[in-house]
């Protein structure tokens, strides 16, 4: 990720990822040196700089990036999966237009850019077990399609004006802080509050839907670990696959009721069904491994034992 001089601002940083994501940050550079941006206001203080950003308002975005005397960029700004099948155009505007901001900012002021993609990238007919670093991209959401466009445009950056831009395919999140954003493996998230809350859950997906997953604190160290990486090591820009969980939502109820006896769960699949049909099962992300060196740290029982000592914590306080 640079030297420790490293300047960051990070768009999106209220979502589920930024939210995490700004504190590791500012624990690695220093509170001041990690600018926060989202185009809402935060519900409690920061703890660091926040800028109000609408990533749609390129003049603002070079403002602050100047103010601020910013290097690098995690643009995490975007519209998920399941929101942008009930929005298409808006999911476009962001994701594309957004990004495009981003990556002229890079381009004109030498900056470097962290943006994600997602597995959502993939389609039907990608192989959907060990799905490989290259293969058929043929998304049927418009949030998949933003995602390959992305990963285009962050190589296209690359080799046209030398912007080095990072990025990994990530798969669904868990997070223990951030409630669920409206992709369409936050389910794993969701069961987690219900469990803990009402011992019960409606999941809508079906019990045997395979999905690549990962808990949060493995994100964060992709983010970091690809970031630090030389560049002369890595053969690929925005597209990386990543890999650490793959489940389905009954493994993942049977697990919770180790530590939930009571809990039960119940299926209604509804349409964010055809979106995962539409996704792997399991990545291969050998070139992660070998060229950034990427190794998750958690597996199924100890994700689901540090969630519910986490959650359930919070919730015996009153706050979940």
């Amino acid at each position: 990720m640079g030297d420790k001089g490293s300047r960051v601002l990070i768009t999106g940083a209220l979502g589920q990822i930024g939210s995490e994501l700004t504190p590791r940050l500012r624990e690695l550079f220093g509170k001041e040196n990690v600018v926060a941006t989202d185009i809402r206001q935060p519900a409690v203080d920061q703890d660091g700089p926040f800028e109000t950003l609408d990533v749609l308002n390129e003049g603002d975005m070079r403002r602050l990036i100047k103010e601020h005397d910013i290097d690098t960029v995690y643009h995490l700004a975007a519209v998920l999966s399941a929101t942008g099948e009930q929005k298409p155009d808006l999911a476009w505007n962001i994701n594309i237009e957004g990004l495009m901001n981003v990556l002229n900012a890079a381009k004109d002021m030498k900056l470097r850019v962290f943006h994600p993609s997602s597995i959502a990238a993939f389609g039907p007919e990608t192989p959907r077990v060990l799905t490989p670093q290259e293969t058929v991209m043929k998304p049927r959401t418009m949030y998949g399609i933003t995602k390959v466009v992305g990963e285009l445009l962050g190589s296209y950056y690359f080799e046209k004006h030398g912007v080095d831009v990072r990025g990994a395919r990530l798969p669904g999140i868990i997070s223990n802080v951030a409630p669920p954003g409206g992709g369409t493996t936050d389910y794993a998230v969701e069961i987690f509050y219900e469990a803990i809350k009402h011992q019960r859950y409606t999941c809508f997906l079906r019990e045997d839907t395979v999905l690549p997953m990962m808990y949060m604190p493995d994100c964060l160290k992709a983010f970091v670990a690809l970031m630090d990486a030389p560049l002369s090591s890595l053969k690929h820009h925005g597209d990386y696959n990543l890999a650490a969980l793959s489940f389905n939502p009954r493994e993942l109820a049977a697990e919770i009721k180790r530590h939930i006896p009571e809990f039960e769960i119940e299926y209604k699949p509804d349409y964010r069904q055809a979106i995962a049909d539409s996704w792997p099962k399991s990545i291969d992300d050998l070139a992660s491994r070998e060229q950034w060196r990427w190794n998750p740290d958690y597996d199924l029982p100890a994700m689901v034992e540090d969630m519910i000592k986490v959650l359930g914590a919070r919730h015996k306080k009153g706050g979940l």
